[in-house]
């Protein structure tokens, strides 16, 4: 019996959402989520998911029904329950793309860059103050983080501050900040002319929450390397590695 990831209080409080969300209480949407979850720890093709979870193709099936209705998605903003806005911490990081996740017969752009590491994702993240994740963007991983810096606090609520390390020293970034009329606090580089008198220093020691939850979402084997041809399934990946950081709250 492979190990399982759903206690009965975090499928009660999944289930009930999932409800609300009209979708139909199956009685085997519990043995699926589990399915999915534990493709998503281990990284193995569908074809290999174990007998114990069901017929690997139905899973599938319902994971991309799932994807295509954006309810895995839905299923992370509404756990998020009682957030610290005071702080939101943003970061990205770089994921390496699985020779089988190439080659997406889509007209579409599916955030795999190519450059001379190979295929790559990057996985752009906010979290809040008690470093639990809040929003996130996937692009290719060829993109710099202060380039891909603006989508990501165009979706975040209000914060006192939006903490954020070198890569995102940009006059640019800072502006659309305090326009949310939020105070940056990202330090500038060392060649800088105007200096970092500015920065609370105390406050950017715990941007290391940002880097925590990256801990957290890339020990899923699925998160760590995207085995996904698409960008819809990878995001709808993971958004349930941050369901699951939100399920024990």
């Amino acid at each position: 019996m492979p190990r399982l990831m759903l206690t009965d209080e975090h499928w009660s409080k999944l289930r009930t959402i999932l409800l609300e969300d009209r979708v139909y209480d199956k009685p085997e949407h519990r043995q699926t989520m589990e399915g999915i979850l534990y493709r998503m720890r281990v990284g193995c093709p569908w074809q290999d998911l174990p007998d114990t979870f069901g017929l690997w193709n139905t899973i599938f099936r319902r994971f991309l029904l799932w994807t295509r209705k954006g309810i895995l998605q839905r299923l992370f903003k509404k756990l998020i329950s009682e957030p610290d806005f005071e702080w939101i911490f943003i970061d990205g990081s770089i994921v390496k793309a699985h020779q089988h996740s190439a080659g997406a017969s889509s007209k579409y752009d599916e955030a795999i860059g190519k450059s001379k590491g190979g295929n790559t994702s990057k996985i752009h993240l906010a979290v809040d103050s008690y470093g639990l994740p809040i929003e996130f963007t996937i692009t290719g991983g060829q993109p710099h983080d202060s380039k891909a810096a603006k989508p990501l606090i165009d979706m975040l609520p209000y914060a006192n501050y939006i903490i954020a390390d070198k890569g995102y020293d940009s006059e640019a970034i800072r502006e659309q900040v305090r326009g949310r009329n939020s105070i940056p606090n990202i330090p500038r580089k060392s060649n800088s002319k105007v200096g970092n008198d500015d920065i609370d220093w105390c406050l950017y020691k715990y941007r290391h929450l940002v880097e925590n939850t990256f801990e957290k979402l890339k020990k899923y084997r699925a998160i760590a390397t995207r085995y996904d041809k698409l960008k819809a399934n990878y995001e709808s990946m993971v958004a349930l590695a941050c369901i699951m950081c939100w399920l024990p709250m």
